[in-house]
């Protein structure tokens, strides 16, 4: 992200989130229905947050130059922002403080041998490791099986902001909330592009949802951010069906943006007996897979 993009993604940012708030939302004075703007003034955004007005029209056109942990926070207040938008603003002023110059960092695209070890040795839920892309870069059997429909890209490590957005498809039968998750991975992405700006791959990837997806390009322009460590994904298999499933993702301590999530359900539900079915479906695949002749040359 060039420094022009970087204070434009900060106009952006702040004026949307200044747009959607309405004067009855916050402790303002009324002052009729007669607003040539959209949610708040940005003279009434600064009274809110105790600075001076040229202050907050400086930072909404693109500069959080001296801007403090202080004024950052009376700010996110003022735009009534919640944990992820808060901390997108903080991951900007702190991007903004960088030179140039700085050094840039790149996602991991593999992981540790022992890594792969620990996903293998859960055996009855679905189990992965990502980065902030939204790269897959390894899983255990069982979730090799659940995600297989997305598995099916050669291209590799594959990706599931990928799969959502340009096989809408199989993805929409895959996943019964596919419009939330849709929504989800934009939010989730544009917060890793504020917190690590000069991801090459990651500027590249949205670069191709943006050309190839109209609903990506959408999502992204609500400049909306998440961040999600756990929830609710039910998906319909295409060999078991309908799976109810609680997700845990945990970033992964001491590994550069690496974050393990889980798949569990309660037992004795459907879901865990149809997780029990898939596990015994992908260990039958796999036992034919390595039973098959190999081909002659």
């Amino acid at each position: 992200m060039t420094p022009t993009d970087l204070r434009t993604e900060i106009r952006e940012f702040l004026g949307s989130r200044r747009a959607r708030i309405a004067p009855e939302q916050t402790t303002l004075p009324a002052y009729g229905s007669n607003r040539r703007v959209k949610g708040l003034r940005r003279e009434e955004v600064a009274l809110l947050a105790g600075i001076s007005v040229d202050y907050y029209v400086r930072m909404e056109r693109g500069s959080l130059a001296g801007a403090s942990p202080g004024v950052l926070d009376a700010v996110a207040s003022a735009l009534q922002l919640d944990e992820a938008e808060r901390r997108h603003l903080f991951h900007l002023a702190r991007q903004f403080r960088k030179p140039s110059d700085a050094r840039r960092r790149k996602a991991d695209v593999t992981v540790r041998p022992a890594l792969q070890q620990v996903l293998d040795a859960i055996t009855d839920a679905p189990a992965w490791i990502r980065n902030g892309r939204f790269d897959v870069l390894a899983m255990n059997q069982l979730a090799r099986a659940l995600y297989s429909p997305a598995l099916a890209d050669p291209r590799r490590p594959a990706n599931t902001a990928r799969f959502v957005y340009l096989n809408p498809e199989t993805a929409r039968a895959l996943f019964v909330d596919y419009d939330r998750i849709a929504c989800d991975l934009a939010a989730k992405l544009r917060m890793e592009a504020g917190r690590n700006p000069h991801d090459h791959e990651l500027i590249a990837l949205v670069g191709e949802l943006s050309t190839c997806s109209e609903l990506f390009r959408q999502r992204w322009a609500s400049h909306d951010v998440r961040v999600l460590r756990s929830g609710r994904k039910r998906v319909h298999h295409p060999i078991v069906g309908r799976l109810d499933l609680d997700y845990e993702s945990m970033e992964l301590a001491g590994e550069h943006d690496l974050h393990l999530n889980v798949y569990t359900a309660p037992a004795g539900t459907p879901t865990a007996d149809g997780l029990a079915v898939l596990a015994s479906w992908a260990a039958s695949q796999e036992t034919l897979a390595t039973e098959l002749p190999a081909p002659n040359g």
